[in-house]
């Protein structure tokens, strides 16, 4: 293993403590205090009910995120979705790879390699990376709106790392049912 400094911008306001990544306010904290949280949550709520809340707040982050992002780096289309992926697979999430994009049909689909999730749960034989699926909907949903398109997508997690026989997490995204172009 090579061991290297981010490759992400962070600064830190030295009289707040706050830390930024191209202008927005990030937190930074161990993979382990994360991920014990969220499994308290989903082990509270029950994991599809919070499936679906972390799918919405997911969807409306990336595509906050994305929007802001394009703006800040004069990004656009396929482009902003990339810089997404690699901005993802830089804060230690897992790293993001996309297999394929088609913006005019709505699709996507994504490969997650080193998860941050299975790296810490192991092979549960669940699906474990269901926080991201909103992420993914959110930023192809931004981008087609950006281009004019009213075309928007669902993602879904069909596989995940931490499943029997599985490496990698994959996920697609797809238009909303009857929203086909």
């Amino acid at each position: 293993m090579t061991k290297m400094a981010p490759e992400l911008p962070i600064e830190v306001d030295s009289e707040t403590g706050v830390w930024t990544t191209d202008a927005l306010p990030m937190l930074y904290v161990p993979r382990h205090f994360f991920i014990n949280n969220h499994t308290a949550v989903a082990d509270a709520l029950g994991v599809d009910k919070y499936a679906e809340i972390l799918y919405h707040a997911g969807y409306k982050s990336a595509w906050h995120w994305c929007e802001k992002e394009a703006e800040c780096h004069g990004l656009e289309g396929v482009d902003v979705f990339e810089h997404y992926m690699q901005r993802l697979s830089q804060r230690g999430w897992g790293k993001f790879v996309t297999e394929a994009i088609d913006l005019d049909a709505g699709t996507a689909r994504v490969r997650l390699e080193h998860s941050a999730f299975v790296y810490q749960l192991g092979k549960t034989g669940h699906k474990e990376e269901y926080m991201f699926t909103g992420w993914f909907a959110g930023a192809m949903d931004q981008i087609l709106a950006a281009r004019g398109s009213a075309l928007r997508t669902v993602a879904e997690q069909t596989q995940s790392g931490a499943e029997p026989g599985c490496e990698v997490g994959i996920f697609e995204v797809k238009p909303l049912a009857g929203d086909a172009r």
